[in-house]
């Protein structure tokens, strides 16, 4: 008993520690009026600029506040008056001087009259235990105005002891941690736990999306239960993932201090708080104290026509590998965001055939629903005459940020229907299953659409009787990634036929190493060593790339190593350079491979010195302490010199977080009987065919046919141009971040992030039975902008920083083969030109009046262009062939 009661006066002394009187929070003494003075500032710059060059604004104001009633039943239960007077709006930065924005303006001219008015009336406030449990204010004020006073309304709530609860205040309903020490309480609020209403959107790959954090600690000073003293400090900081330079910081203070205390008016008698709130003023209302949305009116904006008047121009044809056009696309994204269905229709109804396929990029990357029935009342899916328009409706579908469910089952639904063509169902398709695989990423797989499109794609795969729609429903997977259909993969694998099989061992490529489990890997083991059927070496040695990037084990290795000297030619020379790749570039496997090459059955001379020309190679195109960017290309040719396939990857890596950039894929076969050479093992009866397939940002596209069969050769050979083909060319909005948020003075501020780029990859392959050469083409242009924006907005005045970066910038693969003789010369070059990167910085400060002021700075160097090595074996033949070279009678497929 003794040690209980020691124990229970401990806690007792502990607790009056922290709490001072008989109150749990602030308390106000009956009969006295408070004067306070009150001031809100906030600070816009870069993430690590200093507060004396940032921009800004802060409204301060005299505070009075008296104790209007107190429950005679209970200390804790109060209601308090609440007054904001002689209200003063200046700039945060004193060095401003004339250039100042405020200069010689009175605060009604500032704020409006009307403002001014009602953020000076009186709110009432509700305390019970220290927690708001009502706020009371006048109906129909402005709600810019009237957040001001929840923010300052806000302060009053805290408790005088230590512990973490929740409370709702103008932040919303959040997790908030107190910390006591004598006359000094300390609040932090976890400003990522606070429930709240607030538009936004991210992309969902860390690549390409953007890091924020916030951060909110109050202090208050307490003499008697009452403040004397409080400062509070909320930060929001962002910064894109991929580019450091794109970031800003939001710098919000509150200050609050205590001046005298005075005689006020005396208590309110009553024991029910109504019934004194009514006898106040009967036309108070209780409202929510979490901060409302508000949009300020905006005052000589254009028009959407007539943005679209002065944006068009940059979007003309031949003004696509500008930045400029990249810059004015994610300007007028904006500006659609806010635009209804018939002005969006208006526009695309008027526009001509030139800049008609940018503007429906535009329209569907705004992503709203006016956005999407306008197009949708737009485009005509039965009709075959505006394929182009479809198809960049439906990339840009595929390419989408936040994909809503709508999106997805309208698509559904147009697949249920008639097509002018069968190109444009099968694009429908597999945009699809990029739409289920981004809305699952989400974590939104369970909606009903998504559920759909799943069986829709699976189901369709299972029951697919005619190669076309095996090939089409493959790459929908191929883009969904969905693990319940790992076993139709493995059943197209292995007993598949040509594309068909290779289309399904490369889809298993694209899948997380988890889900390659040990039947899998079974599977693939059996494919690549021809346990149960031949296979062309395409799908072997896809099958053998899954199986080496998914942590072989030690027999998996040995027995792929065992297998290089007992493969045809090319295939062996293709594997050699696999395993010498993942050892020089320290891939996962790396490790499994030095333990199993301690063997020196499988290590010797005859195994590793297997002449040919196939090839395999990565490289590094850029490497920082927090980002990468690799590059990869495989290429494997066919006993007889003709190009089998080649592959170039990109891939981007932040963290741990990877983007497969883009990837273009040639594929050639049946092309022996042109030269009168034998066909490879198991690819004695193959169709003449060549084409490209391609990944963009994680997005497989339709694959694009260079010609199929041998009378399309032919055609193609005598009608052809030296043109190359677009296999994908538009505008593509490839960041898109918004955030909303609620600072706790009451400010409004808004974060976006945008990315936009002008694309057009294009290829070719010619092939000269003159000169027994051929060579493929890879050609990437891009102009790129990226723009980050917060602006914080109290209705009357905005402050705003502007951040972007853009580049200019192309690259070229192209491998040439001469097969007059065996080993093959062979010449691979990768080049990127010289490109300009420019950055810019504006910050400024406006009036709602219009009176405003800019700071402008521009940054711009160039990248210097750069060769890529991609395993070059014959550097003579490379000179002979970028040397200066005659026409010759060459022909080109496309």
């Amino acid at each position: 008993m003794i040690l209980l009661a020691v124990l229970f006066l401990c806690f007792i002394s502990s607790y009056s520690a922290s709490v001072k009187g008989h109150t749990t929070g602030l308390s106000l003494n009956n009969d006295r009026l408070y004067k306070l003075t009150y001031s809100t500032e906030v600070f816009l710059d870069r993430d690590k600029g200093s507060l004396q060059d940032s921009v800004g604004y802060r409204i301060s104001s005299s505070v009075d506040v008296v104790l209007l009633w107190r429950n005679p039943d209970g200390d804790d239960d109060q209601l308090i008056q609440i007054t904001m007077k002689d209200v003063n709006v200046e700039s945060v930065n004193q060095q401003r001087g004339e250039q100042s924005i405020f200069k010689g303006k009175s605060p009604p001219k500032i704020t409006g009259k009307e403002n001014l008015e009602a953020l000076q009336r009186p709110v009432l406030l509700h305390l019970i235990h220290g927690k708001v449990k009502e706020f009371y204010s006048y109906q129909n004020e402005p709600v810019a105005i009237e957040n001001l006073k929840r923010g300052l309304a806000s302060l009053f709530q805290m408790q005088l002891s230590s512990g973490t609860t929740n409370e709702v205040d103008i932040s919303g309903d959040c997790k908030v941690t107190y910390q006591a020490h004598q006359d000094k309480v300390t609040k932090i609020k976890a400003l990522d736990s606070c429930k709240i209403e607030r538009s936004g959107f991210t992309t969902p790959n860390q690549v390409l999306g953007v890091t924020s954090k916030a951060t909110s600690v109050t202090t208050y000073k307490i003499e008697d239960s009452f403040v004397v003293a409080m400062l509070a400090e909320e930060t929001h900081a962002f910064g894109l993932n991929s580019l450091q330079t794109i970031a800003g910081k939001i710098v919000s203070k509150q200050k609050l201090e205590l001046r005298t205390t005075e005689e006020g008016p005396r208590l309110m008698p009553g024991k029910q708080v109504a019934a004194i709130i009514k006898a106040v003023d009967s036309k108070y209302v209780a409202l929510p104290i979490v901060g409302q949305v508000f949009q300020s009116k905006c005052k000589g904006c254009l028009s959407l026509s007539e943005h679209w008047h002065f944006t068009r121009k940059h979007l003309q044809p031949d003004n696509l590998s500008k930045a400029e056009a990249v810059r004015s696309f994610l300007a007028f994204i904006q500006r659609l965001r806010t635009a209804k269905k018939e002005e969006i229709l208006q526009i695309l109804k008027a526009e001509n055939k030139e800049v008609l396929p940018q503007l429906v990029d535009a329209v569907t990357s705004a992503q709203t629903p006016d956005s999407l029935d306008a197009i949708l009342d737009f485009l005509d899916f039965k009709s075959d005459s505006s394929i182009i328009l479809q198809e960049r409706f439906l990339y840009a579908c595929g390419f989408a940020s936040h994909p809503s469910e709508e999106l997805l089952r309208t698509l559904i639904s147009k697949f249920k229907g008639s097509f002018g063509s069968n190109d444009i169902r099968e694009t429908v398709m597999i945009v699809i299953g990029a739409l289920v695989r981004k809305l699952c990423q989400n974590e939104d797989c369970k909606l009903k659409a998504v559920v759909e499109a799943k069986k829709l794609i699976l189901r369709g795969l299972e029951k697919a009787e005619k190669k076309e729609d095996t090939m089409m429903y493959l790459l929908a997977l191929k883009n969904a990634l969905l693990p319940e259909g790992i076993p139709l993969l493995l059943k197209y694998a292995e007993a598949g036929e040509g594309p068909v099989s290779h289309l399904a061992t490369s889809t298993l490529q694209r899948f997380d190493v988890p889900f390659i489990t040990a039947e899998v890997k079974k599977a693939l083991n059996r494919i690549y060593h021809q346990n149960r059927k031949v296979h062309e070496k395409t799908v072997r040695t896809a099958a053998a790339a899954v199986i080496l990037n998914s942590n072989p084990s030690y027999m998996e290795v040995k027995n792929i190593l065992l297998s290089i000297g007992e493969l045809p030619k090319e295939m062996n020379k293709y594997m050699l350079s696999i395993v010498q790749d993942i050892l020089r570039f320290e891939m996962p496997a790396s490790k499994m491979v030095h333990r199993v090459l301690k063997d020196m059955v499988v290590h010797n001379y005859d195994r590793f010195s297997k002449t040919g020309s196939s090839s395999a190679y990565t490289g590094y195109m850029e490497r920082s302490p927090h980002s990468a960017s690799t590059y990869s290309l495989d290429i494997l040719y066919s006993g007889s010199g003709i190009l089998r396939r080649s592959n170039l990857n990109i891939f981007q890596y932040t963290g741990k977080a990877h983007l497969h950039s883009s990837q273009v894929v040639i594929e050639a076969q049946g092309l022996e009987a042109l030269i009168a050479a034998t066909p490879d093992e198991g690819e004695e009866n193959l169709d003449s065919y060549a084409g490209m397939s391609a990944i963009l940002f994680d997005v497989q596209l339709r694959p694009v046919t260079f010609f199929n069969g041998y009378s399309d050769l032919m055609s193609k050979m005598l009608t052809t141009s030296s043109d190359p083909i677009s296999v994908v060319k538009g505008l593509i909005l490839l960041i898109d971040h918004s955030q909303e948020l609620q600072l706790q003075s009451g400010l409004k501020a808004d974060m976006e992030v945008q990315g936009g780029l002008a694309i057009d990859i294009s290829g070719a392959m010619e092939f000269s039975l003159w000169y027994r050469e051929s060579k493929t083409r890879v050609s990437n242009r891009v102009a790129l902008v990226i723009t980050g924006d917060i602006t914080v907005d109290s209705s009357f005045v905005k402050a705003g920083l502007e951040v972007s970066a853009e580049t200019e910038a192309a690259m070229e693969f192209i491998s040439t083969v001469q097969f007059s003789q065996y080993p093959f010369l062979v010449c691979m070059q990768m080049d990127k030109d010289g490109a300009p990167f420019r950055q810019f910085e504006t910050k400024y400060e406006r009036l709602s009046t219009g009176r405003g002021y800019v700071s402008r700075r521009r940054k711009e160097r160039l990248v210097a262009g750069s060769e890529f090595p991609l395993h070059q074996e014959n550097s003579e033949m490379c000179k002979a062939v970028f040397a200066p070279q005659p026409e010759s009678n060459s022909n080109s497929w496309f």
